[in-house]
């Protein structure tokens, strides 16, 4: 795995959008916090066409991706928000030039797509809060830059519950938002899990149809030769007239019970105000305990 050169102050920081549309208005405030920590933004040309719902079309927004991707002194790549459309852009995208120029991509939600496919050319990645979201919770925010810097050393929480699975493992993270995984299945973006600890969340799904994706991962041989289980939000969760019967939480337990790794539930990432970064593809230790769950990086 190829981890990308940490930033500095003065150097340059790409922001595009690969999916849903953004406004001049709610992206400026956020400029003046990247200036603030000496980096140079650079716009991609299509940030704010419009089309529909989309920051323009896919053609556009592939575009400023593909710029992105090739541009030959940015040392990251930050996805100004989520939404939909990341995954329209995936299949004539050239991502050799990332051996050479490898940067940070960082995003979540429908960036999975993203991390996916920069995992699967071998590039580390940084999955965190994005620029829509900047002024939710400081720490999240201020967690991104560390990392972007090389700062993150650690991610410590106390959040205990009932399904955690005590133990220790070292592995690289991959993984992201629960839907997009299932949803690449079976395509070139798809992961491998084997040895992996997987990441997993989620947001305003019915819990039938988590317990179908989980099934899904189940049955595809994902979860079996996992290194350990992180599970962070499992947010707005909905369910039906007749009640499934169980939290998502219960269902992602029941799905994994029987393997021997170890699993954390409610680690502070994904759909939630403070989305703590987690380094994808970087060597990390993952130590679970009764009273506390301790993320370590390489």
């Amino acid at each position: 795995m190829i981890i990308p050169p940490y930033l500095k102050q003065g150097d340059d920081v790409i922001i595009i959008a690969t999916a849903r549309k953004i406004s001049v208005d709610e992206l400026n405030p956020v400029l003046q916090i990247f200036e603030s920590k000496g980096l140079n933004v650079l716009l991609g040309p299509h940030l704010f066409d419009i089309e529909d719902q989309f920051a323009g079309t896919d053609q556009a927004r592939q575009h400023d991706l593909q710029w992105a991707i090739n541009h030959p002194t940015a040392k990251a790549i930050v996805i100004a928000r989520g939404g939909y459309g990341s995954v329209r852009l995936l299949s004539d995208l050239d991502f050799s030039s990332l051996k050479k120029y490898p940067k940070w991509l960082v995003g979540y939600s429908d960036v999975t797509v993203l991390h996916n496919a920069f995992h699967n050319y071998h590039i580390a990645t940084l999955h965190a809060t994005m620029p829509l979201n900047f002024t939710k919770n400081e720490e999240a925010t201020q967690g991104l830059f560390d990392a972007l810097f090389g700062n993150l050393i650690q991610t410590n929480t106390n959040t205990i519950t009932t399904y955690n699975k005590v133990g220790v493992t070292t592995a690289e993270i991959v993984g992201g938002n629960l839907s997009l995984l299932y949803s690449l299945s079976g395509t070139p973006f798809d992961i491998q899990t084997d040895g992996k600890i997987l990441f997993i969340e989620d947001l305003d799904e019915y819990l039938y149809h988590v317990d179908r994706m989980m099934m899904q991962l189940k049955l595809a041989g994902k979860l079996k030769n996992l290194a350990g289980l992180i599970v962070g939000g499992m947010s707005d969760m909905k369910d039906n007239p007749i009640p499934f019967g169980k939290t998502a939480e219960e269902i992602i337990h029941d799905a994994t019970k029987e393997y021997e790794y170890p699993v954390c539930f409610q680690f502070p990432a994904g759909h939630i105000d403070k989305n703590l970064p987690l380094y994808f593809g970087k060597l990390a230790t993952l130590n679970i305990q009764p009273e506390s769950v301790t993320l370590t990086y390489k």
